[in-house]
């Protein structure tokens, strides 16, 4: 081997090591900034507490996927453009009707955004306007994808999924109750949504952008990043948060259990996050969201618990809650099963994550990191006919 062939180790070449890559630059980004004070959120510049509570969510879905935040022309057309999109081809439906009632709702999204990328499949040239195309028509379909498999598999029935609905979340909540929502949830559908489209190099964002790198179309990396959020540690928090909730009846029990599971040191899925430091910034938002619900709906009962042990945390253990704890009360409270609170989630994300798949392709590289190697070290390699006459293991090394 020439001294050419011999590359050096990641510590021989100074290369960063870290556990799971935190605090890791990985690459560039004019989509999001996250933390950098210890509680800030921004989208493409703009604030996210300035635009949460007085954005409809196609706003900011236009404005992380077409790169600007539209004017009210281009808001009207763009939401005429996305309710045009809400049908799904007979192949998607077929697929969709062949899932069972038992399979989790975040399968049925992903297989159904692999299924639609088989029948309408992104131009092989991949160019920024075909994955804004794909971009537009998912987000404008992934609820008709997981209201038509979830009245199909439990109820027999095939619904219309084209709704005269103005926004994505309305259109939403109305395939889910049978019934347009009122005011109330439309607005807390909209929060709610702008609050998770973006998030800088998360998890499932990271999984997007590392195969849209590798040249990869928009429904691969659409659909790897769904098998990212399905997690219990990314998206399914929200799910486990709701889980951690409704175990209690009344707020007095929750701090009573939740202080003695302090005390034993378990874990409270809901709170802290890796990347902030001081607050969600978001947290603030959707809980006055869940509040502003409760008295909508004249139920107080779940967000008086979830706002006792949010106190518990903060009291006993100095944890911030983050966005997927009111979350899970917002999602009750509108009547939305807890299995989809993270299809909800992927509903919105999927602006993030096609803006990114769209700026990893114009840097035209491939995401290929380094591994801080932990194994044995110069082992003798024995042929098969050897192995069986002495003990083979590590200790033959």
């Amino acid at each position: 081997m020439t001294n050419q062939d011999q590359s050096p180790s990641p510590a021989q070449a100074g290369v960063k090591k870290s556990v799971a890559l935190s605090g890791v630059v990985a690459g560039n980004t004019a989509l999001c900034t996250v933390g950098r004070n210890g509680n800030e959120l921004h989208y493409r510049g703009y604030d996210i507490l300035d635009a949460a509570e007085a954005c409809e969510f196609e706003e900011i879905a236009h404005l992380l996927v077409h790169d600007h935040l539209p004017t009210a022309c281009d808001l009207s057309a763009y939401k005429t453009k996305l309710r045009a999109l809400r049908g799904l081809p007979a192949a998607v439906r077929t697929t969709l009707e062949a899932l069972p009632a038992a399979a989790h709702p975040m399968d049925v999204m992903r297989s159904g955004v692999s299924a639609l990328g088989c029948v309408l499949p992104e131009s092989r040239d991949c160019t920024p306007a075909g994955a804004r195309e794909v971009a537009d028509r998912l987000m404008a379909c992934l609820a008709s994808m997981l209201l038509y498999w979830y009245h199909y598999a439990h109820n027999g029935r095939r619904i219309d999924v084209e709704t005269d609905d103005e926004t994505i979340g309305s259109h939403f909540l109305h395939l889910l109750h049978g019934v347009a929502p009122g005011a109330a949830h439309i607005r807390a559908m909209h929060t709610s949504l702008i609050l998770y489209a973006e998030h800088e190099f998360n998890a499932s964002t990271f999984t997007a952008r590392s195969i849209a790198g590798t040249g990869a179309d928009m429904y691969s990396a659409i659909t790897g990043a769904i098998g990212a959020l399905r997690g219990p540690k990314h998206g399914g928090a929200n799910e486990a948060a709701f889980d951690i909730q409704q175990r209690y009846a009344d707020a007095d029990e929750a701090e009573a259990d939740i202080r003695r599971r302090v005390e034993a040191k378990e874990v409270i899925i809901g709170f802290g996050h890796p990347v902030y430091t001081l607050a969600d910034p978001r947290n603030r938002v959707i809980k006055e969201v869940a509040r502003s619900l409760c008295l909508d709906t004249g139920r107080s009962t779940r967000f008086e618990i979830a706002d006792r042990i949010e106190s518990v945390m903060r009291q006993t253990k100095k944890m911030f809650a983050n966005l997927d704890w009111f979350s899970a009360v917002s999602y009750h409270l509108m009547g939305v099963p807890p299995a989809m609170f993270t299809p909800l989630f992927v509903i919105a994300r999927t602006s993030g994550w096609s803006a990114h798949v769209v700026e990893q392709r114009a840097d035209n590289k491939i995401i290929r990191p380094s591994a801080n190697y932990i194994g044995p070290e110069n082992r003798i390699f024995v042929p098969i006919e050897q192995r069986g006459r002495a003990p083979f293991g590590p200790d033959m090394a």
